[in-house]
């Protein structure tokens, strides 16, 4: 879509049609006779539109932002109105940005209109909250637009006017980003001046009595005002819930940093490094077995980057990798490794340094586990896993002793602890033991691993799967 402006201009108002008494007396007190009830909002004004371009009509209640924005609508063919898209009821969030495009786009949109929660991802529309409304049918629009055969203009009423300060805030901030890297053209009004810093507009109509457009200066003081300082395990616990994998131990933790929004202000976002697990065929492969058989060594050199929490409401600003970054440092060894599920569709990690070695495989004696249950005609990802865990002993033992022995590879002594849970809880953790393959990162303060071979692979036996044990 090339960039073009577009003549608005919106009168409201006139001579009404009394056919009533209560009528007759407004327009006999108020003066309202004839066509003095005429209002001009604008005349001939200039609004540009075009891809990549973020224009806001900014001015109080009642100024007339909904009826330019309505003039606006009649001359671009195909636009989009945020919460005029219908949506299935009965799908999920995650289903209905999107659709028939790539999972990563649909979380992406979601992300960037203040949804970063996986578990909403799986919610229907009708199960959120207001203000989650208004963002689900603010991803909906946007992933519209994006899939249409035609560039479209995204029409957005009232925007913001449900979310508190801080939700608003990294909303607007998202919304400026994937305008430009992804070529949107958005028309948005509202009241809130405030938000105008984080939108970065490229053009903004005032209306306000008077009409008279210009680009907003500054930027976005977010992130910039934001602060690292250390924390605790108890920090943690505040986002614990916040995290795909709540239910996983942390291990032995050796140190937490928390990013506040101001010093002493209200946490954003919490990052956990612990003592790392004894072996990892993907870090031999990177390190080219420096940590094999030396657990000293190890326990010198590495840590693990164990969990990374950002706050649903702020996440896809930045404040993921920047605390990263920022805390790798400190977190006192010369080597940081990390295993995301989410690497696969979140860049996070390698913004902020870490380099992606790979997605690391199964251990061999869980691939045997699973060769094992399938002998046995169980399908740990299916529904009634939970059943057959509940009725059939020797399942229940194989899954108990797969978490004991992920617990002493990890925290160490967790086989002596009893494993206190129901079996829909035990089938969960031990999905999440032999389910999705994480990504491998590791980040090194001299910069001298990961060795990779003339062809880019990781370790001299790349070529041979190095991620299997």
């Amino acid at each position: 879509m090339s960039v073009r402006t577009i003549r608005v201009s919106v009168v409201v108002g006139g001579a009404a049609v009394v056919n009533s008494s209560r009528m007759a007396t407004v327009c006999s007190e108020f003066g309202f006779m004839g066509d003095s009830g005429r209002r001009v909002i604008c005349r001939d004004l200039g609004v540009r539109v075009g891809a990549g371009l973020v224009t806001v009509l900014i001015g109080p209640s009642g100024a007339g932002k909904s009826s330019v924005l309505r003039e606006i609508a009649g001359q671009c063919p195909g636009a989009r109105w945020v919460g005029a898209a219908s949506v299935r009821r009965e799908v999920s969030l995650i289903d209905s940005v999107v659709p028939g495009r790539p999972v990563g786009e649909a979380m992406e949109v979601l992300t960037a209109c203040g949804l970063g929660e996986p578990r909403i991802w799986l919610q229907r529309v009708n199960e959120l909250s207001e203000g989650e409304r208004f963002r689900a049918a603010l991803a909906v629009a946007i992933g519209r637009a994006m899939g249409a055969r035609e560039p479209v203009v995204i029409l957005c009423d009232d925007f913001a006017a449900l979310l508190h300060e801080r939700v608003a805030r990294a909303v607007a901030m998202n919304l400026r980003r994937l305008a430009t890297r992804r070529g949107l053209a958005i028309v948005l009004a509202t009241t809130r001046e405030e938000l105008l810093p984080d939108l970065l507009p490229d053009v903004v109509i005032r209306l306000n009595g008077e009409s008279d457009s210009g680009t907003a200066r500054g930027g976005s003081r977010l992130v910039d005002e934001a602060v690292v300082e250390r924390g605790s395990v108890r920090d943690y616990s505040a986002f614990a819930g916040m995290h795909y994998r709540a239910g996983d131990a942390l291990g032995f933790v050796d140190k937490v940093f928390v990013m506040r929004e101001r010093a002493g202000g209200a946490p954003l976002g919490v990052v956990v490094y612990a003592m790392p697990p004894i072996e990892l065929a993907a870090r031999n492969a990177a390190t080219g077995a420096r940590f094999a058989c030396n657990p000293f060594r190890l326990n010198r050199e590495v840590r693990i980057l164990r969990r990374l929490v950002v706050h649903p409401d702020v996440r896809g600003c930045g404040f993921g990798h920047r605390l990263v970054r920022e805390t790798l440092p400190a977190a006192g060894t010369r080597f940081v490794e990390c295993l995301a599920s989410m690497g696969a569709v979140n860049p996070a990690l390698e913004r902020a340094g870490m380099a992606r070695v790979g997605v690391s495989g199964l251990p061999r004696g869980r691939m045997a586990l699973l060769a094992r249950m399938r002998g046995m005609k169980v399908d740990p990802f299916s529904e009634g896993f939970a059943g057959r865990i509940r009725r059939c002993p020797r399942v229940r033992r194989m899954v108990e002793q797969t978490i004991r022995d992920w617990r002493r590879a990890t925290t160490g002594g967790g086989e002596r602890r009893a494993i206190r849970c129901g079996v829909e809880e035990l089938a969960a953790r031990f999905r999440g033991l032999v389910g999705p393959r994480p990504v491998y990162y590791l980040w090194d303060r001299e910069g001298e691993f990961p060795r990779r071979n003339e062809r880019g692979e990781v370790g001299e036996r790349a070529r041979h799967d190095p991620f299997r044990r």
